[in-house]
């Protein structure tokens, strides 16, 4: 019998849709949460809801009726060396957190190879970039210095395409899909580390669920691509939609910030997808606007990234001025940029001020 696979996953949200998934194919996950989701998901289990093309509704996967296991614990109550994987699916900011941080460098130490599913790269990560200073980039960072013991052979990026939320009518065990896209990774520098993420991307295509008797393919598959800028394609997606959901006095939906001004939400998109082309990535490993703009079109509330600096976050993901911190080193500038970046700023300091 093939070896089943034992994954660490630090976040909850994200972390239990993968999780989800790797259940259904008979691997063990360990989510890593706030105490109310440990207690509630070692009693209960999670619950992810997700539509199914076809059919009405949403279906219901319920962790507890499926092959592999799924327990949850505090960062103090990990053991990295019993783990043959760890995925990543905090939010940047909170990796700075003592507790978080110690089970960080923890993991590091352990060599534990860390697959990211941020929309924020690591920073191990980008040194995977040849050529790159990422010193240059350490201030898009909420503390840069919490990756600093990680080698970049052992972190890879997986873009978090698929677009999730936490219904705030249900338990915090419960994670609904709005998009139900794919996962997409780049391999590890090793092919034995790669052959992790292989094997999981097989297990998962190959699964079949159970809907009424009749045995149905589920949606959010995980990808795993050579190029290791295929996951920055997301950064396209973020600097035309998410990051443009935020306005001087409110949010507005990704629907709006992308179709309100098309014309403009294009040239943001493409010149993003220019830079990464700079950086090294081929044209091929970027998504087309048009099917961006298509999907957009279903994302009717505003993004994370915009409803938590309107609920006062002082600390958010800042993929804008990172993509912003790398223009500039190549002499690069777009003033749409500049502009959300300068909102994004008021918005935290505004946010900084009031919790003071």
């Amino acid at each position: 019998m093939p070896q089943m696979y034992n994954v660490l996953m630090l976040g909850a949200s994200y972390g239990s849709l993968l999780a989800a998934k790797l259940l259904l194919a008979g691997h063990n996950a360990k989510l890593v949460c706030l105490p109310a989701e440990v207690e509630l998901i070692n009693a209960e289990g999670a619950v992810v809801k997700m539509p199914i093309k076809g059919r009405e509704g949403l279906v219901e996967l319920k962790t507890i009726e499926m092959p592999g296991s799924m327990s949850a614990a505090g960062p103090a109550d990990i053991d990295p060396s019993k783990f043959d994987l760890a995925v990543l699916a905090m939010q940047e900011p909170q990796y700075r957190s003592p507790d978080v941080r110690a089970l960080l460098e923890a993991i590091a130490e352990a060599n534990l190879p860390c697959m990211s599913i941020m929309n924020m790269p690591p920073l191990p990560y980008l040194k995977r970039i040849p050529g790159l200073d990422t010193n240059l980039c350490r201030e898009s960072y909420a503390d840069a210095t919490v990756w600093d013991k990680f080698d970049p052979a052992l972190m890879t990026l997986c873009s978090p395409d698929p677009q999730a939320f936490r219904p705030p009518e249900e338990k915090v065990n419960v994670l609904q899909v709005r998009l139900p896209t794919n996962f997409k990774s780049a391999r590890f520098e090793s092919d034995t580390h790669t052959a992790i993420l292989n094997r999981l991307e097989s297990d998962i295509n190959a699964i079949r669920y159970d809907l009424g008797g009749e045995q149905v393919e589920l949606p959010v598959k995980l990808r795993v691509h050579d190029s290791i800028f295929v996951p920055m394609a997301k950064w396209c997606m973020l600097l035309a939609g998410n990051y443009r959901c935020v306005m001087a006095e409110e949010m507005r939906s990704i629907r709006d910030a992308v179709h309100t001004n098309l014309d403009e939400s294009k040239a943001v998109y493409n010149w993003v997808s220019d830079l990464c082309v700079s950086l090294g990535a081929d044209p091929g490993d970027m998504v087309p606007f048009e099917k961006y703009a298509d999907a957009a079109q279903s994302l009717v509330s505003p993004s994370s990234a915009a409803r938590a600096l309107a609920a006062g976050a002082p600390r958010i993901e800042r993929v804008d001025r990172l993509v912003k911190s790398l223009a500039a080193r190549k002499g690069k500038s777009l003033e749409a940029i500049n502009n959300t970046v300068d909102l994004v700023d008021n918005w935290l300091e505004k946010n900084r001020e009031k919790a003071l």
